[in-house]
């Protein structure tokens, strides 16, 4: 009888190796479910713990080994459909986003799959618009179903000595130099290497649309950190992840895909935890020196911080993504994905503040209009998020330095006869914070606009809070933040509801009007 025992504290185990491993265990535990151990070959079974799998079975290895891969990767009408998650009972978009995440990461390259032909999806996403219209590669096979070959020898006999791995079993684990294959490729036992072929069951996917990076990477490949088998295979069937539709499965960055799949369960109790406490994301594609294969181009360790997914859950409630319309209403509809929130999933996925860099990531008109398109959603992350006092009173004060500057715009341009031009107020102020390249320029910079706007109530009401934040040198960078954050977010006292052309396909806006109030 053979036996194979693997488990999850292995030392040598990577994050992807034990993601691995959970794929396999929930296959096992779905085979389980619907065929009995008569009907598999070489009487196999198996021993199932939330920290071991073990699995035993009699005669040829090659024929168990191929049976099972068979049976944990199939197709459904051209779909990848993996049995660790049953997902061929799942909605339609998610099976479609599966598989798209699968080619998009794990399998993009030619020689892994064989593709039978493009095929189309109509999904409706919103009843007031029409269908979103998708295209998909259906496959004839691809190379998981077959690697029982590649673990056996001729005789069928399980290896007992390592092989090389490719890059699409491990992505980023490439070959150094193509003059010396042999040299530079990375190898496995056949035992890791087996696991590793699970790593897209209990792996997530996201469609990724980010607007701070122009990468051409289109889907986040999340692999979760897992030490509890059983405890992550209820959470990833969880109807929350199993069910999630195609609007729920777009990210606008890595760290929105990481926070955005480890915040699925309600925010826990300090005292409860996280059931997944960490997580992976990372994106494959071709890089300059090596255009013949598929490398990581970024990686990120998301961590589940209470503090960082309560404010994210809030951030995703008020800047969701949108479904927007196409040029042509035959063509359909698209999703668009919320600038603000990139910026602050990337800062809370780090730790930072949830506003710190806008000034730096918001570096010209075309992306502070991107970013004003968004002021109700910032304005409610001003009100509602977690922040120091003195922070808010900050961004508060330039609220009322904002409205009474351009009130008293307004009465000028009445007084001319005028309409008021309360866009180019707006560049000045932006421009100007961007010129302000240290502490000394700051400062000057934000006592004369507070100075020109008169009488400010809160400035008076918290004046020694709010000077040890402008003197501070240390820090002006925060407060140059929360002063464009301030500008970005202003809407006025009772703002009437704005009309504004929507984002394109691409989410960048084509017009972004004035949205300032007339006060």
């Amino acid at each position: 009888m053979t036996e194979l025992k693997l488990h999850i504290g292995h030392p040598g185990l990577t994050l992807l190796h034990r993601a691995g491993l959970a794929g396999l265990w929930m296959t096992l535990k779905q085979i389980e479910q619907e065929i009995p151990p008569e009907k598999r070959p070489g009487s196999l079974t198996w021993e199932l713990t939330p920290r071991q799998v073990q699995l035993f079975w009699q005669g040829n290895d090659f024929e168990v080994i191929d049976w099972l891969l068979k049976e944990s990767f199939q197709l459904n009408n051209g779909l990848i459909a993996l049995r660790g998650i049953d997902s061929k009972s799942m909605r339609k978009d998610s099976q479609v986003i599966i598989h798209q995440g699968i080619l998009g990461t794990f399998l993009q390259h030619n020689r892994t799959r064989k593709i039978l032909g493009e095929q189309t999806e109509s999904l409706e996403i919103d009843e007031n618009y029409p269908p979103i219209i998708i295209k998909y590669k259906a496959l004839e096979s691809y190379v998981h179903q077959e690697f029982a070959k590649n673990l056996c020898d001729k005789d069928g006999n399980w290896l007992r000595q390592p092989i090389s791995i490719a890059g699409w079993l491990n992505p980023g684990a490439v070959v150094r130099h193509n003059a010396f294959p042999s040299d530079t490729s990375f190898e496995e036992s056949p035992e890791m290497a087996f696991i590793l072929l699970y790593a897209p069951v209990s792996s997530f996917y996201y469609i990724l649309r980010s607007r701070l990076k122009d990468q051409k990477a289109q889907y986040a490949l999340v692999v979760p950190e897992i030490t509890d088998m059983e405890v992550y295979a209820g959470y990833r069937q969880d109807p929350r992840l199993r069910y999630a539709s195609y609007r729920d499965l777009h990210a606008a960055g890595l760290g929105d895909a990481g926070l955005k799949f480890l915040t699925y369960q309600e925010v826990a109790e300090s005292s409860r935890g996280f059931k997944v406490t960490r997580c992976q994301v990372l994106t494959l594609g071709s890089v300059p020196w090596s255009s013949q294969q598929k490398s990581r181009t970024d990686l990120f360790t998301v961590e589940a911080k209470y503090h960082a997914c309560k404010n994210y859950q809030i951030c995703k409630a008020v800047l969701p993504d949108r479904v927007i319309l196409k040029t042509k209403a035959e063509e359909g509809s698209f999703i668009a994905t919320s600038f603000a929130r990139e910026m602050i999933a990337e800062n809370l996925a780090r730790d930072h503040p949830w506003y710190a860099g806008f000034s730096d990531w918001v570096n010209s008109n075309e992306r502070f209009q991107q970013l004003c398109y968004e002021r109700r959603g910032l304005s409610e992350m001003v009100m509602r998020a977690d922040m120091d006092d003195r922070e808010r009173w900050f961004v508060q004060t330039c609220h009322e330095a904002i409205r009474f500057t351009y009130g008293r715009l307004y009465k000028k341009a009445q007084d001319r006869g005028e309409q008021t031009n309360f866009d180019r107020e707006n560049i000045r102020i932006r421009t100007g914070l961007a010129r302000c390249k240290n502490a000394e320029s700051f400062r000057e910079f934000i006592t004369n606009f507070w100075a020109k706007a008169g009488i400010i109530p809160t400035l008076q009401e918290h004046w020694d809070d709010l000077m040890d934040l402008v003197m501070d040198p240390k820090e002006w960078r925060k407060a140059r933040d929360l002063a464009l954050l301030a500008l970005a977010s202003y809407k006025g006292k009772e703002r009437q509801e704005e009309t504004q052309d929507e984002p394109d396909e691409n989410g960048t806006d084509l017009i972004a009007p004035a949205e300032l109030e007339e006060d």
